[in-house]
């Protein structure tokens, strides 16, 4: 069976950050029935778009079997974070937009973005990968380069600029 890189950025920066990321892990663990094949050091950022206490970051390379095509695929993914971000407690019904549809951003005892899916671009109206901000986020663009392989260097070289 065909496997797929798949690297997901964390962040926690509500109690205990540490123990929510390594919580978060062994989630994901237990959702994809296997280890991460990388992880990045972690690092403490500032908050990011808006005023907030200082965030811990790290990113994770899952090889995963595929199914199905890439973008059924990853929806699978990311419904299954989205589980595991419901399980430590993430209120996932909070407004994402405001009424002029800025994003709202806020703190959050977890939270895991889908940055790649291999070398796949896939763009639908839950998910876009590569993730569109990686560029602009340090927390996200730091970790990211430590831990990606040739295929996300090559593919997306505009992430590492």
């Amino acid at each position: 069976m065909e496997r797929v890189n798949v690297y997901l950025g964390l962040g926690s920066n509500l109690g205990n950050r540490e123990l929510n990321l390594l919580k978060a892990v062994n989630l994901l663990d237990e959702a994809f029935g296997t280890h991460p094949e990388r992880i990045s050091r972690i690092i403490e950022t500032p908050s990011w778009g808006f005023e907030g206490q200082p965030f811990l970051n790290f990113c994770v390379l899952y090889r995963l079997p595929r199914t199905g095509s890439p973008e059924e695929h990853a929806l699978q993914i990311l419904d299954q974070v989205k589980e595991v971000e419901k399980a430590l407690g993430r209120d996932l019904e909070e407004p994402l937009f405001d009424a002029d549809g800025n994003r709202i951003y806020r703190d959050r005892i977890i939270d895991i973005d889908i940055l790649c899916y291999g070398a796949f671009t896939i763009k639908n109206h839950r998910l876009i990968v590569p993730h569109p901000l990686i560029p602009q986020r340090e927390f996200a663009k730091k970790p990211l380069l430590e831990i990606s392989k040739p295929e996300i260097r090559e593919a997306f070289p505009e992430l590492f600029e």
